[in-house]
């Protein structure tokens, strides 16, 4: 389908949020030797159980490599969908489309410009066109942003509002030489949003400089689940508790003060890289469910407790992602929701 530089005039376009119903979850198979070497085995296993996990409350796409397709379409089964597409990378929550609602029914989405995160990673490429394939794919109408952005960088909540870090959208290492309005001013227009709530975000997260979904998510309008450390010592814990209280001191589009609940993150887990992801918060709402990561210990018990308290009519399904997470992610940077 054509792309458009920005929604039409005459087409109301809404970003759902993430708890509202899906026509469906997609994923990006995992083929990059180059990126995971000795870990690509573990992590296309864990990727299995994750596109099982969500496929027992809805349909699940796979993105792959065309030439990884059949190999993935064996490992995967006959219940998970694999579409054979370019692609560099298996972070489609980063790369794939942010999907949007048309007033008259419709499907849409923004395809955002995509440069793993600051040129971290390369080739590039074929993941920056992803987000317009996924859509054509789908027949749906293509939104071009010329913003860099990650579908890791936004929280929505489905009715106006939209939750985003400075250190990731602001980093020069995304949209250099734009200023905060000028990225606001985009992020409003291209997701049809009224108000943005800007956090501090992360500066100690080396990959994605600070991703909102590694500490927070909307369980709905005005209610926010946010990440804590129990350690007041942490430094990554002060970080938390700072973007905690900016977030505090904030109002939504409708003026509500956020309810939050909080969630611990894998505070007793062990990093084994630079970039790990301890993150319970990073999990897939799904129909019906809820699928979060787990890594074996302690915590894991209290997050679980958290989601359900958030959550009480889902049913919530753990699954192992500890070949995943020393890549920078867990389940919900592997995820991108398409709404029903």
């Amino acid at each position: 389908m054509d792309r458009k530089t920005g929604p039409r005039p005459h087409v109301k376009l809404r970003r759902p949020g993430e708890f509202e119903p899906h026509a469906r979850t997609w994923m990006a198979w995992p083929h990059r030797k180059d990126l995971y070497g000795s870990r690509l085995a573990a992590m296309r296993e864990a990727y299995v159980e994750v596109a099982h996990a969500i496929a027992g409350f809805e349909p699940v796409s796979m993105v792959a490599h065309p030439d990884h397709a059949e190999s993935a379409r064996a490992r995967l089964g006959a219940g998970i969908e694999v579409v054979a597409l370019p692609i560099d990378d298996c972070w489609i929550r980063d790369s794939g489309p942010t999907f949007l609602k048309r007033d008259d029914g419709g499907l849409a989405g923004v395809s955002w410009r995509f440069n793993a995160w600051g040129e971290k990673h390369a080739p590039f490429d074929a993941d920056d066109a992803l987000a317009g394939r996924v859509l054509a794919h789908q027949q749906a109408d293509i939104f071009q942003s010329f913003l860099h952005c990650e579908g890791g960088s936004l929280a929505c909540d489905g009715d106006g509002t939209l939750i985003v870090t400075e250190t990731s959208l602001l980093h020069p290492n995304r949209n250099p030489g734009l200023s905060k309005a000028w990225v606001e001013t985009e992020l409003l227009r291209m997701l049809g949003l009224e108000k943005v709530v800007w956090l501090p975000g992360d500066p100690l997260d080396l990959e994605t400089d600070g991703h909102v979904d590694g500490m927070c998510c909307f369980v709905r309008p005005g209610v926010v689940m946010f990440e804590y450390n129990p350690d007041p010592n942490d430094l990554h814990g002060r970080i938390l508790a700072d973007n905690l209280a900016a977030l505090a001191s904030q109002t939504d589009a409708r003026g509500r003060s956020f309810e939050v609940i909080p969630i611990p993150e894998a505070y007793d887990v062990e990093a084994t890289s630079e970039v790990f992801a301890r993150s319970y918060i990073n999990f897939a709402l799904t129909n019906g469910g809820v699928v979060m990561p787990t890594y074996g210990t302690p915590s894991g018990e209290e997050a679980k407790a958290a989601v359900a308290r958030a959550f009480p009519d889902r049913r919530i399904v753990t699954v192992d992602v500890g070949a995943v997470v020393p890549a920078g992610g867990a389940i919900h940077c592997i995820t991108q929701e398409q709404p029903l």
